[in-house]
C-alpha cells in the first residue's frame, strides 16, 4: 500500500502541471483573440464611417395620362324613353371634336314621336290657360251685350204697353167724364122741363077747376109731366149706369196697367238676373279651370322629359375621345361616346406605400414615356387617402405586380397638357422631386 502511494504522487503532480499550463495557454489565447476582434471592429467602424450613403432625391412611380375629371362614357338615359335598346338616329359629333356642356351629341330613333307628343302637351297647356282666362273674365262680351239688349227690349216693350194702357185709361176717363157731363146736362134739361111741366100742370089744374079748360087739356098737361118725369128718371138711371160702367172700365184698365207694370218689372229683373249669372265668375269654376291647367302642365313636363331623354347631351365641356355607337346602331353597353377634358391633362400615378410619406401637394413632377417626344412637367395636385392594389402594371415580369400603392394626381402645366392631349390612358413614369 505504501509503495502504491509513492508511485501515484508523481503522476498527480504531473497532471496538475498540465492543467495549469493549459489554463495559462487558454488565458493567453483569449487575450490575443480579444485584441484581434477588437481590431477588426475598429477597422469595420472606420470603414463604415468612410462610406457616404447617397441621399434619395426622387421617387418614381408608374401612372397613366387622363383628362381632368377622368374620361366619361355618355350613354342614353337608363330609364324612361331613352333607355338601352333604342337606336341612334343621328350622331352629331365625331372623334376629336370639341363639345360644350349641354350640346346635343346624338338623337335617338324615337325622338320624332316623343317630340310630337310634347308639342301636343304644350298645346293642351295653351288651351287650359285660355279656358282659365275665359272663366276668370266671365261670359263673352257678345253674350253680355246680347243680354243687355234683351233687357232694353223688355223695358222698351213694357214702356210701350204701359203708355198704351195709360192712354186707354185716359181715353176711358175722358169718355166717362164726357158721358157724365152729357147725362148731367140731359138731367138738368129734363129737370127744367119737369119743373116747367109741373108749373103748367098746376096752372092748368086751377083753370080746370074753374072750368076754364077742358078735361083733355088738363089731362094733356098731366101726361106731359109724367112723360118728362119718366124721361128724367131714365136719364138719371142712364147716368148711374154710365157712372158705374165708366168707373168699372177705368178700374179694369188701371188693373191691366198694374199687371203690365208688374210683368214688366218681373221680366226686367229676370233678364238682369240672367245677365248677372252670365257675367258672374264663380270661385268653383276658377278652381276647376286651375286644376285642369295644373294637370296639363304636369303632362307637358312629363312629355318634355320623355322627349329630352331622346336628345343625348354632353354633361360638360370636353373632346370626343372615342365613338362607341354610330348612327343606326343600338346603344351599346359602353355608351355612345367617350368624353374627356383634354385641355387640362392629369397623371394618375401609383406610388408605393413605402414612399407615399415623401409625396406632398405642390411637389414638381417630371413625366416620361417612350411615346412622348419630350418630358412633361407638372405638380402634385392631390394625394389619395386609400392604399390599394396596383392597377398600372409594368411590362417587366420581375416587377412586383401586386404591390400596395396610393393614387397621386399630378396636374400638368399648359404646355405639357397640349402635348399629352391625344394620349389618354398612355402609361407613363412619374418622377417626383423631393
Amino acid at each position: 500500500m505504501a509503495g502504491g502511494t509513492l508511485l501515484t504522487l508523481p503522476k498527480i503532480k504531473s497532471q496538475r502541471l498540465m492543467i495549469v499550463g493549459l489554463a495559462a495557454s487558454l488565458t493567453l489565447g483569449g487575450v490575443v483573440l480579444s485584441e484581434i476582434i477588437k481590431n477588426q471592429v475598429l477597422q469595420t467602424q472606420q470603414q463604415e464611417q468612410q462610406v457616404v450613403i447617397p441621399k434619395i432625391k426622387t421617387v418614381t412611380a408608374l401612372g397613366r395620362l387622363e383628362p381632368e375629371g377622368e374620361v366619361i362614357q355618355i350613354a342614353a338615359s337608363s330609364s324612361g324613353q331613352g333607355g338601352q335598346g333604342n337606336k341612334v338616329s343621328k350622331l352629331l359629333v365625331k372623334e376629336g371634336e370639341e363639345v360644350k356642356s349641354g350640346q346635343v351629341i346624338a338623337i335617338l330613333d324615337n325622338s320624332d314621336k316623343l317630340q310630337a307628343a310634347y308639342e301636343k302637351a304644350r298645346e293642351a297647356v295653351s288651351i287650359s290657360k285660355a279656358n282659365l282666362a275665359k272663366v276668370r273674365a266671365g261670359a263673352k262680351s257678345g253674350e253680355i251685350n246680347a243680354q243687355k239688349a234683351e233687357i232694353s227690349r223688355i223695358q222698351a216693350q213694357s214702356l210701350g204697353e204701359e203708355r198704351a194702357q195709360r192712354e186707354t185709361i185716359f181715353r176711358l176717363e175722358a169718355q166717362w167724364e164726357g158721358d157724365k157731363a152729357t147725362q148731367k146736362a140731359a138731367i138738368r134739361r129734363l129737370e127744367a122741363e119737369l119743373s116747367n111741366a109741373k108749373s103748367e100742370f098746376n096752372r092748368y089744374e086751377k083753370l080746370y077747376k074753374e072750368g076754364a079748360i077742358s078735361q083733355s087739356d088738363f089731362d094733356g098737361r098731366r101726361l106731359k109731366v109724367d112723360t118728362v118725369l119718366q124721361q128724367l128718371n131714365e136719364a138719371k138711371a142712364t147716368f148711374e149706369r154710365t157712372r158705374r160702367t165708366g168707373n168699372r172700365q177705368i178700374q179694369e184698365a188701371k188693373a191691366v196697367l198694374n199687371r203690365i207694370e208688374s210683368a214688366s218689372t218681373q221680366q226686367v229683373n229676370s233678364a238682369k238676373a240672367t245677365l248677372d249669372k252670365i257675367a258672374e265668375v264663380r270661385p268653383v269654376d276658377v278652381e276647376a279651370a286651375k286644376a285642369e291647367l295644373r294637370q296639363a302642365v304636369a303632362a307637358e313636363k312629363e312629355a318634355k322629359a320623355n322627349f329630352e331623354q331622346t336628345l343625348v347631351k354632353a354633361p360638360k365641356d370636353g373632346v370626343v375621345l372615342k365613338i362607341n355607337t354610330n348612327a343606326g346602331e343600338t346603344v351599346s353597353n359602353d355608351g355612345i361616346i367617350e368624353l374627356g377634358k383634354v385641355k387640362n391633362m392629369m397623371v394618375l400615378a401609383e406610388v408605393y406605400q413605402a414612399h407615399i410619406g415623401k409625396i406632398k401637394v405642390g411637389q414638381n413632377v417630371r413625366v416620361t414615356s417612350n411615346s412622348l417626344n419630350s418630358d412633361l412637367k407638372g405638380t402634385v395636385d392631390f394625394v389619395g387617402w386609400k392604399i390599394q392594389r396596383q392597377n398600372v402594371i409594368n411590362a417587366d415580369p420581375s416587377e412586383n405586380i401586386d404591390a400596395r400603392v396610393v393614387e397621386v394626381r399630378v396636374r400638368l402645366d399648359d404646355e405639357s397638357s397640349q402635348k399629352a392631349a391625344k394620349f389618354t390612358n398612355l402609361q407613363v413614369k412619374a418622377v417626383f422631386e423631393l
